[in-house]
């Protein structure tokens, strides 16, 4: 199945726990401490521990790939880092939710609009993609 215009995708859900935030922290070498310690991120006043950005995207980015045809390609990705994704320290987490709209595109490519949120709050904007159909 090829990605086509007028699709509605998703909804995808994914938790982000500490313990995803530790493991991110160590593939990405990222480690601010405002991603693993309460302390500190309180102490330059954040409302807490916050998911890498990079992370939030890439959770969008394994939603938008699922969505994909085996033959479709993804041309462009990109988003803006609208709200930070606070935390919690236990073990539930926060669920991040991805949803999307295809849409026609320029030069026969489908656009796909993705809605990125926590507990219904947007947390990346102007979050979209350019694919190339498959045959």
């Amino acid at each position: 199945m090829t990605l086509t215009p007028g699709a509605d995708l998703g909804p995808s859900q994914f938790p982000i726990t500490r313990a995803d935030l530790v493991r991110y922290a160590g593939a990405s070498g990222d480690f601010n401490p405002i991603h693993w310690s309460e302390r500190v991120a309180t102490d330059v006043g954040l409302p807490g521990v916050l998911a890498h950005g990079m992370f939030t995207m890439a959770l969008a980015g394994r939603a938008l790939s699922s969505w994909l045809g085996p033959d479709d390609r993804l041309v462009s990705f990109g988003v803006r880092f609208s709200k930070p994704v606070v935390v919690p320290d236990d073990d539930a987490g926060v669920a991040l939710e991805v949803t999307g709209v295809a849409t026609e595109g320029e030069e026969g490519r489908v656009r796909v609009d993705l809605t990125v949120t926590v507990a219904g709050e947007k947390v990346l904007g102007q979050a979209r993609a350019e694919v190339a159909p498959g045959a």
